[in-house]
């Protein structure tokens, strides 16, 4: 006996470790230790392993077995690290050559029968073997159309133990004869579907210099066309300023209004994402494992919107061990649409502040700490009221006052600070319904969304910002600094106590989206002024 190694990655949060796994079969009374710092799932392999290893031919003896994960002070989590363990133990045996194996990197778990079974975040581990030196990345079968989307992989999708020993030059012993059994894998994208294994956390941030070769998604189906949406010129408005911009959005109003409706149609308005961008968002995915790997990288923004019962944890991540991705994280570079607003809790609203601010998550637990992405566009609908109807004229409302200031409460000042439109949703009219010109598509506004986006980026061209509402103050007051004639609205609400530093950012972010829509080098005092009344839901139209 030797000891024996093998290669594979442990994820924190987005960022992937390569990981150094040592077995040593000692004599000694029988035993199987598993040191390096793993978590309950991962403890578990020793009899995963043991089992897969003995009904694969080539039980591990009864003499004291001794697993270690390098370094040992990095967290490790998850059953990925299985076929690393069953490679490294096999070659302590010298049933594989060590030299061969140590070329690859092994991300799997195995079943007891010797099954190899797919994994959660398959595609930042394996961004993290490339990066680290080791294209030759083992994974589940079910994990391979995932894994071939890093370029520079090379990808070896194994259905069981026996043909991995047979990769690395070993031959499989006798086999104990069992029924062939379909590999249990549920369509990740069910709302019904649960992971039948428990994975590690997150990714890695690794940016491919070229992603000429990889797989892009498939066509999506029809989005819903904003053409269906009956009058709101004003919340219209907005929803193209929101997806020009990057600008988060309320919407409040009473019942029937067409909140949702304009939520829904937001995601057509906005382009493709780049190739950093959609690796991102896809390596996100694949840690939550919601990514269908099928499709390729993920190029729509992502949409996620969560129920208003949703807690902390869902929003933001976390949960015991190591954290995973919240709802917050799952829409990176997309939109979290949070509908009645009002019923959220006060917490799980106010635990957006930071994403808002910053753009990522950083979550701190007891085993490590992750850091998540989370740079979305917030988009808020409303009732005014629990009954609904105090918007307007506020006639059918049956609320008590201290109903509504309670209601309304949940949303609090910090987190509307952040955001930038604030508009009402007013019941439609019979003008409108019977109005004779058809409203305009989703294709229109979304080609106007991208031709303002594009001078946004020219005139952003050299900063980390891709979008006005990205923007930081000091370069709004430094090399985009407006005349004092342009401004004076705004600075006088400042002055007055009206606006916070930050919410006069957010009106010039706004105003100079506003510019680029209407074709203008730059806003003038017409277009602050409108920005302006939109943060304070102003009936304003374009």
């Amino acid at each position: 006996m030797a000891l024996g190694r093998a290669l594979s990655v442990s994820i924190v949060g987005l960022t992937g470790h390569v990981v150094d796994v040592e077995a040593d079969i000692a004599l000694g009374l029988p035993a199987f230790t598993l040191v390096g710092l793993p978590d309950a799932s991962l403890a578990e392999s020793r009899d995963r392993v043991r089992a897969a290893c003995s009904n694969s031919g080539h039980p591990l003896p009864q003499r004291r077995i001794t697993v270690n994960l390098s370094p040992a002070a990095l967290p490790k989590a998850g059953s990925g690290f299985d076929l690393a363990i069953a490679v490294a133990l096999l070659t302590a045996q010298s049933v594989l050559r060590s030299p061969l194996v140590q070329r690859y990197v092994h991300v799997g778990e195995l079943g007891l029968n010797g099954r190899v079974r797919p994994v959660r975040g398959v595609l930042p581990a394996t961004l993290a073997a490339v990066r680290g030196g080791y294209p030759d990345v083992v994974v589940p079968a079910a994990n391979e159309a995932e894994a071939r989307l890093v370029p520079g992989a090379r990808v070896y999708p194994m259905a069981t133990l026996a043909d991995l020993i047979r990769l690395h030059g070993g031959r499989p012993g006798e086999i104990r004869p069992e029924p062939e059994q379909p590999a249990l894998i549920r369509d990740p994208r069910s709302a019904s579907a649960r992971p039948e294994r428990s994975a590690g956390p997150g990714d890695v941030l690794v940016r491919p210099q070229n992603l000429a070769d990889v797989r892009t998604a498939a066509p999506p189906g029809p989005e819903p066309d904003l053409a269906d949406v009956v009058g709101q010129k004003q919340a219209r408005y907005a929803i193209e300023l929101a997806a020009a911009g990057g600008h988060h959005l309320l919407m409040m109003g009473p019942p029937g209004t067409g909140k949702t409706l304009l939520a829904s149609r937001l995601p057509g308005l906005l382009p493709d994402l780049d190739d950093d961008a959609a690796v991102e968002v896809t390596a996100v995915h694949s840690v939550a494992g919601t990514l269908d790997a099928a499709t390729g990288l993920i190029r729509r923004p992502p949409f996620q919107n969560p129920h208003h019962t949703c807690t902390v944890v869902s929003m933001v991540g976390g949960g015991s061990g190591l954290p995973h991705p919240g709802a917050a994280s799952l829409a990176h570079r997309g939109i979290l649409f949070l509908d009645e607003a009002g019923e959220f809790g006060s917490q799980v609203l106010d635990s957006l502040r930071q994403p808002l601010e910053h753009g990522d998550l950083v979550i701190h637990r007891a085993n490590g700490t992750a850091r998540f992405p989370a740079r979305f566009l917030l988009v808020l609908a409303s009732n005014p009221c629990p009954c609904g109807f105090a918007s307007g004229k506020g006639l059918n409302c049956v609320c008590a006052p201290n109903a509504r200031r309670r209601y309304l409460s949940r949303l609090s000042g910090p987190l509307l600070d952040r955001v930038d439109l604030q508009v009402d949703v007013l019941p439609v009219s019979r003008a409108d319904m019977a109005a004779k010109e058809p409203a305009e598509s989703s294709a229109t506004v979304a080609q106007r969304v991208r031709q303002a986006r594009a001078v946004a980026a020219e005139r952003l061209a050299g900063t980390s910002w891709s979008s006005n509402g990205e923007v930081s103050g000091s370069y709004l007051r430094g090399t985009l600094r407006l005349p004092t004639a342009v401004t004076q609205d705004v600075d006088r609400a400042l002055d007055d106590g009206q606006l916070s530093i930050r919410g006069h950012d957010r009106v010039l972010r706004v105003a100079w989206t506003i510019s680029d829509l209407a074709g203008r080098q730059q806003p003038d005092r017409d277009d602050v002024s409108r920005a302006l009344m939109l943060r304070r839901r102003g009936q304003v139209t374009a």
